[in-house]
């Protein structure tokens, strides 16, 4: 095993001049081309393969992260987005064709061009080094931009493995990577960004947000949330019980989409309890503590976090409760609390914690989730066809699994993100590329067309509102109550479009007897 590279601050005298050079290098248009973007990206593929070892092991320093978490949450990962994204931006960077686009307006030559944000900032977390911070830049590479990575310092290790990462496999001149705390992140947002990217809690995304604000910098925001899970009376007890252990077992907890509490029907406590604990037996058969495969929390700063939102709880522990600061080490702690108000439901708790609410019923629990947090990242409902679907109707989220503990989420091609309060924006797989790029509508106007827009030069004249109207009002399909007219809707639209045609032919039978007259 190789050594692991130091961490080492980046000084924050060199930080302005540093990001001038990045965006010098977008303003050269080097990243434009799309042969430069591919290539690399098939560079930081084999950066990362070829680092694989030294980025386990960091891993496994920074949070306790086990080789096969490591290999399956962040190397393959973004290996696969590498390729993934190589083999599609040449399709996704082509020229869009509008919809819905009057036959008038086509001659006009619409379309929608896929330019570069420009430089981005991206801010990566701690609970997933390598994904939550190289992922990002993945898609901004694709898309044509310039981009300085700021791992988290929280997770020092892997933050020197990603800096030798990138010196060795991107262009320096493009991608770099700045290194430190709070003083070294203020002094990034101090300089001018073209998009900022975030993953992180919700407190430090207000300041960011605020703070690009003052340069109507746009943000995307990935923060996390209290997200609920729901068991209803008809739910299976044991399927629900693995699944939602699995949730709160990878790594240690420390997961912003894992479910922050569940609720579960009064009349089948008790059996989601016992099926816990099978389920905790089957998972790690010699015991949590001795088992490779479970983490242990980052510092003891969030070990110290979790242990107050546990001690300060009026609930009762059913299961585990065995806590090791000397090796940051917290058991799955499930915990049966009566209240919404309990320490337990009211902050996040980014652990191993697994607080049970009892509800009478299905109605109960989804009041309860609505009241508790509004706009969480993930719901998790466990029941029948028709209750996991009255959950998703009668919530909001950033996203959901049904009958699961986050899965939505370890699909790498489809858009993550949350809303409201879990954060704006998405990304992952074809919205890494979109997030990172500006749609331009762009026209070409022809010179012969010139006698179609006579309308739109003074001096105005109904003559010239009645044309416009026939060259550009659409026919209503309803009536004065908001009723569909059916046929008649075909009927009127079909009266329409012939207006419009006749239109059209009148203005090129002018056009070209005007170019005869010349003749």
């Amino acid at each position: 095993m190789a050594q692991l590279p130091p961490f080492e601050h980046t000084s924050i005298d060199a930080i302005p001049s540093i990001t001038a050079g990045i965006r010098a290098s977008f303003l050269s248009h080097k990243t434009r081309p799309l042969e430069f973007r591919i290539q690399q990206l098939r560079k930081l593929y084999w950066g990362l393969k070829d680092n694989s070892e030294l980025i386990a092991e960091a891993c496994k320093k920074d949070i306790g992260k086990s080789s096969f978490e490591a290999y399956l949450t962040e190397i393959s990962w973004t290996m696969n987005d590498c390729i993934f994204m190589s083999k599609n931006v040449t399709k996704w960077a082509q020229d869009e064709k509008p919809e819905d686009i009057a036959l008038t307006n086509k001659f006009f030559g619409p379309r929608i061009r896929k330019d570069p944000m420009g430089t981005v900032l991206v801010i990566g977390a701690y609970n997933f080094p390598v994904q939550l911070s190289v992922g990002p830049v993945i898609g901004a590479i694709a898309a044509g931009c310039t981009a300085v990575l700021k791992p988290s310092e929280q997770a020092p290790h892997t933050a020197a493995v990603l800096q030798k990462v990138f010196a060795e496999s991107l262009d320096p001149s493009c991608y770099t990577v700045i290194q430190g705390g709070v003083p070294e992140t203020t002094a990034l947002l101090d300089q001018k960004w073209d998009k900022i990217f975030y993953t992180g809690s919700a407190n430090v995304g207000t300041i960011i947000a605020k703070k690009a604000a003052e340069t109507l910098t746009p943000v995307t925001l990935e923060l996390g949330g209290r997200n609920p899970a729901i068991v209803t009376k008809q739910a299976d007890p044991r399927l629900a019980a693995r699944r939602l252990l699995w949730a709160k077992t990878l790594n240690a907890g420390q997961v912003c989409l894992s479910q922050n509490f569940t609720l579960v029907d009064k009349d089948i406590v008790q059996d989601f309890i016992r099926e816990l604990k099978t389920a905790l037996k089957e998972f790690y058969p010699q015991g949590v503590k001795k088992s490779p495969d479970y983490g242990r929390i980052v510092n003891q700063r969030q070990f110290q976090r979790l242990k107050k939102m546990v001690d300060d709880s009026n609930g009762k522990i059913v299961i585990g409760g065995e806590m090791d600061e000397s090796e940051l080490f917290i058991e799955p702690t499930v915990v049966l609390v009566d209240s919404t108000e309990d320490s337990m439901l009211k902050d996040e708790s980014f652990g191993p914690l697994l607080p049970i609410l009892p509800v009478t019923d299905l109605d109960e629990a989804i009041k309860i989730a609505n009241e508790v947090h509004d706009t969480p990242l993930g719901v998790y409902p466990f029941g029948s066809k028709e209750e996991v679907a009255k959950v998703i109707s009668q919530t909001r989220s950033g996203g959901a699994s049904m009958n699961d503990g986050f899965f939505h989420a370890s699909i790498p091609t489809m858009p993550f993100g949350g809303v409201g309060t879990s954060g704006t924006g998405a990304y992952r797989g074809k919205s890494s590329f979109e997030t990172f790029t500006h749609r331009r509508s762009i026209t070409t106007t022809p010179a012969w067309i010139e006698g179609m827009l006579d309308i739109r030069y003074p001096p105005y004249t109904l003559a010239k509102q009645n044309k416009f109207s026939k060259m550009n009002g659409l026919k209503p399909d309803f009536d004065r109550e908001g009723r569909s007219l059916g046929w008649a809707s075909w009927f009127l639209g079909l009266i329409g479009l012939k207006s419009l045609t006749a239109v059209v032919i009148a203005v090129g039978i002018r056009f070209y007897l005007q170019r005869r007259a010349k003749l």
